[in-house]
């Protein structure tokens, strides 16, 4: 796997889970097994390339850039400069600073440059989760391996339909959380939760998830009608 990829589950597969654990891998070769074990480091997250607002604010800047030179050629050209560039430096040498207009042009300005700057300091890519690292292992320095959420949603459905009892499933994963919504329409509820959460735990450490997630499971019975 290269490096900043990420993985999904195929079949009922089961990734080897347990933070600072060892696991047992047999080289290509057929040789010896060595042991695997999980790094200790933080995961790193994976970071959007948000193209959509790359492209907007260039194309912004194009033309806002475009706009301003052709009006500071015209202006050397002994030509009067745009009606609409006359206007504005007017207005903000006139307009208080009270002025209703000058509070909203501020306020939106402010959203706006708040927004990039959370676009420019935060991952963004919230729907992958970092994989934990193994360590001991050639060229997996430099693998980074992540699990889509909902292809993590779709296994821990799987595997919670299969509890006896379980009539349907609904997951949900989430960063830190994983909530777990089943209704049963046979066996104690009681039985079918502890059944369902005793499975779910496993398969959530068996995802191999450099933060395990809080699990929450919640078991009623179909409605009636």
């Amino acid at each position: 796997m290269s490096a900043n990829t990420w993985r999904q589950p195929t079949g009922d597969g089961d990734i080897p889970s347990g933070t600072g654990q060892a696991t047992s891998a047999r080289t290509p070769t057929g040789g010896a097994t060595v042991a695997v074990h999980e790094s200790r480091r933080s995961p790193r997250r994976f970071w959007s390339a948000r193209r959509i607002p790359a492209a907007i604010v260039a194309l912004l800047s194009v033309a806002g850039m475009g706009l301003l030179l052709y009006d500071v050629v015209s202006v050397w050209a002994d030509r009067p400069g745009m009606s609409w560039r006359r206007r504005l430096a007017e207005e903000l040498a006139t307009r208080p600073l009270h002025d209703i207009w000058m509070i909203v042009g501020a306020a939106v300005a402010m959203a706006l440059g708040l927004w990039f700057f959370l676009l420019a300091v935060t991952p963004g890519l919230r729907r992958v989760l970092p994989m934990r690292q193994p360590t001991g292992v050639a060229r997996t320095v430099e693998v980074h391996a992540g699990l889509d959420r909902h292809a993590a949603a779709l296994n821990l459905r799987d595997r919670a339909v299969r509890v006896s009892g379980v009539q349907s499933a609904r997951v949900d994963v989430g960063r830190r959380k994983v909530r777990a919504r089943a209704q049963a329409h046979f066996r104690d509820l009681n039985e079918v939760h502890a059944d369902l959460d005793a499975v779910l735990s496993e398969a959530v450490s068996n995802l191999g998830l450099a933060r395990k997630p809080t699990l929450h499971v919640h078991v009623r019975r179909p409605k009636k009608g």
